[in-house]
């Protein structure tokens, strides 16, 4: 399950290629829209992958079961970056913990402990205390408090929306590989398997 914008996107899409004229143009394979305006980025070592999620999007939970995978086939090839978005009714707490994590060097951990905190406990991850919870148990402290209470990442939430815009991503999980390739589970009815293997076929291109 993906979670569709409110917000308005920019004119990007419109102007999206397909991905037959898209793999003619770049030699790479797989299905993708090359992204207008944004360069394609390969230093014939390593691979930038972005990835778009948001915590409270089903279709990213069940998609952290693939990233291992994925980097397990290209050792030391890919650098992934996450970067949380939120969507309509959702709350941007959740994307300010992980950025006070990821300061502290516990970003993925705080990752996972979101993801868990809602699909497996049910908890509500848009409330403070839940997250103090969490990161107290992640031995974050007191800061970790107060910052996440003062909004101390909320530029940085902030950020992270208006990069969304900005590439025209419309649903979760979103992947930016190389610069400028976008790809998400839409094209395969959201299967996540199959969007897996599409990833991966789209990184053998590149990486061949």
């Amino acid at each position: 399950m993906s979670f569709k914008k409110i917000f308005f996107v920019l004119p990007l899409l419109a102007l999206a290629f397909s991905p037959s004229s898209a793999a003619a143009e770049t030699s790479i394979k797989g299905s993708y829209t090359q992204i207008p305006g944004q360069k394609f980025k390969f230093d014939g070592k390593t691979v930038e992958v972005i990835e778009f999620l948001s915590f409270y999007c089903a279709g990213c939970y069940s998609f952290e079961k693939s990233i291992p995978v994925i980097k397990g086939n290209f050792p030391k090839k890919i650098q992934w970056k996450i970067v949380p978005i939120y969507w309509g009714e959702g709350s941007p707490k959740p994307g300010e913990a992980y950025f006070l994590a990821e300061s502290a060097g516990k970003g993925e951990r705080m990752k996972e402990a979101l993801f868990r905190a809602h699909f497996v406990e049910r908890k509500d991850i848009a409330d403070i205390k839940v997250l103090e919870e969490i990161g107290q148990k992640m031995g974050l402290g007191i800061d970790f408090s107060i910052s996440l209470r003062g909004g101390g990442k909320a530029k940085d939430v902030q950020k992270a929306l208006d990069t969304a815009r900005a590439y025209g991503v419309d649903e979760t999980p979103t992947l930016i590989i190389a610069g400028n390739i976008m790809t998400n589970p839409h094209a395969f009815n959201h299967n996540i398997d199959a969007f897996r293997e599409n990833v991966m076929t789209i990184l053998r291109s590149i990486f061949k």
